[in-house]
């Protein structure tokens, strides 16, 4: 066969597996284990067999890989694309996969309520693509609904604190923590009458464990007394209304602690557009340590909870659980405070 009459130059051809085993001078079966990522594979045969589907652009039909007992895709749902948050976390799944013959397909939840049935319809169109597990970022689902899907595929849920017995494994941060260190930092600073911007509405378990940190924190600290909690959907006028309205009261916070970055950002874009410096007239602190934490107009002081990790955490799960695992794993990431300008202390407490 001549180079131009090579697979890899053929437009509109699909390579097949006898093609790849001619190139890498190896048996059908051989590059067939390696596909199926048999046992007793050798690093060398596996090495030459990749690198001739590579060389010829070999793709295995998922149809085909299904039939046999995986297609090593697995399936992402995210809330939402407006936080770069979930970037994040896709980059540790995408990072933990890197070694793997595991691709990601993503889809994106853009309902919000209590019944959601765009995120039904995701899953279910999932799993009719054989997809081998899901990991789900920030379920709008009701926990036996989470509990039966995790009875039908293997499943991992990210940002969800209700467990299922078995049924799946979630990864978390520790919300009710992150919230403290948010009080903790801010009175320690000066700020005695900080506010909580929350989400509505507040069904999520992450919202409501951040919700209680925030408050038993403010009642040990001895602020008790000015806990004051504002929920806002995600919708961008709805923030900018809530925090307006916030900053509008005749007793209004030295500070805001958003549960969120992306709501930081509006609550500090809403704060200068009404003449107050930040953080000498107010404190504003987010929640997820994103990249533009650190841009100069920002200096947002924000809770780490490690993005990546939680990806790394869920995909490393996800294919345990594929593998065989049936028994749940919960993982815990610890938070932790970046300070930045948007609170630091204020003069009376210097």
């Amino acid at each position: 066969m001549s180079e131009k009459d090579t697979p890899a130059t053929r437009p509109g051809e699909r390579i097949t597996i006898r093609e790849v085993a001619q190139d890498a001078g190896v048996s059908v079966a051989a590059v067939s284990k390696v596909l199926r990522d048999a046992y007793g594979v050798s690093d060398a045969l596996r090495t030459k067999v990749r690198a001739s589907m590579a060389k010829l652009n070999y793709r295995p039909r998922a149809s085909a890989r299904g039939m046999r007992g995986r297609t090593y895709t697995i399936g992402l749902i995210f809330p939402d694309l407006r936080n770069p948050f979930f970037a994040d976390i896709y980059s540790g799944v995408n990072a933990a996969l890197e070694r793997t013959q595991y691709q990601a397909m993503q889809g994106i939840n853009t309902t919000s309520g209590a019944v959601n049935t765009t995120s039904s319809a995701l899953i279910e169109a999932m799993i009719d693509r054989q997809m081998d597990g899901l990991i789900v970022i920030g379920p709008n689902i009701d926990m036996q609904a989470l509990i039966n899907l995790g009875e039908r595929v293997p499943l991992v849920v990210v940002g969800h604190h209700d467990r299922g017995g078995d049924a799946f494994d979630t990864v978390n941060n520790d919300d009710q923590l992150g919230a403290r260190l948010v009080v903790r930092h801010l009175v320690a600073k000066g700020f005695r009458r900080p506010a909580m911007l929350s989400l509505t509405p507040a069904t999520s378990s992450i919202i409501q464990q951040r919700e209680v940190g925030y408050r038993l924190e403010m009642m040990e600290l001895g602020c008790g007394e000015a806990i004051n909690i504002v929920r806002a959907s995600q919708v961008v006028r709805d923030v900018q209304v809530a925090v307006r309205r916030l900053l509008s009261d005749a007793n209004r916070p030295d500070a805001i602690f958003c549960w969120t970055d992306l709501m930081a950002f509006e609550a500090i874009s809403v704060a200068t557009e009404m003449g107050l410096s930040i953080p000498e007239d107010l404190a504003i602190v987010g929640y997820d340590n994103t990249i533009f934490c650190d841009l100069a107009q920002n200096s947002l002081t924000s809770v780490d909870q490690s993005g990546e990790l939680l990806g790394l955490q869920a995909a490393r799960m996800l294919i345990e659980r594929i593998d065989g695992r049936t028994s749940a794993e919960h993982f815990i990431v610890p938070p932790r405070i970046v300070a930045r300008g948007s609170a630091s202390a204020t003069s009376e407490a210097e």
